[in-house]
């Protein structure tokens, strides 16, 4: 995934991949949608989903099209190993990326952070869709594809 030069939008990725699309394994049941998701530590995407914390900050580019929803899952720890998930992840929103650029100093009231690194990226969350409390979805690493019934 790249950065469109200028505005640090996102481009890229496969054309065919829906915002959403039904799971055709089934897996997820009737009215099932496989999404992308992200996991956030508590009580990051709560407040995400409250639209206080309109900034993610990462140190890798997501590989999303501008278009495609996100899943943002909250969980109560940090996963640091590659494969590690968390069986209590909440989902609390559905969000779109909508521009990628470098975290700056102001961006910390936006992200909620409590401190600034350079090196960073600040993904800007847009359309930003609370979800109905108590939806437990696995946490995982990075972006990950989750079945999720709305």
């Amino acid at each position: 995934m790249a950065r469109a030069a200028g505005r640090g939008r996102l481009r890229g990725g496969d054309p065919r991949r829906a915002a959403g699309r039904p799971d055709a394994r089934g897996a997820g049941g009737a009215g099932s949608l496989t999404l992308r998701a992200l996991s956030i530590v508590r009580p990051g995407g709560s407040l995400i989903a409250a639209g206080t914390k309109t900034l993610e900050v990462r140190r890798w580019m997501p590989e999303l099209l501008p278009s495609e929803d996100l899943l943002i899952v909250e969980n109560g720890r940090f996963l640091t190993r590659d494969g590690e998930e968390d069986a209590d992840g909440l989902a609390v929103a559905l969000v779109r990326v909508t521009a990628i650029r470098p975290f700056t100093r102001a961006d910390l009231a936006a992200a909620c952070a409590a401190f600034f690194e350079e090196g960073w990226l600040a993904w800007e969350l847009g359309d930003v869709r609370p979800l109905p409390p108590g939806r437990r979805v696995r946490a995982a690493r990075r972006i990950y594809e989750v079945d999720f019934q709305p």
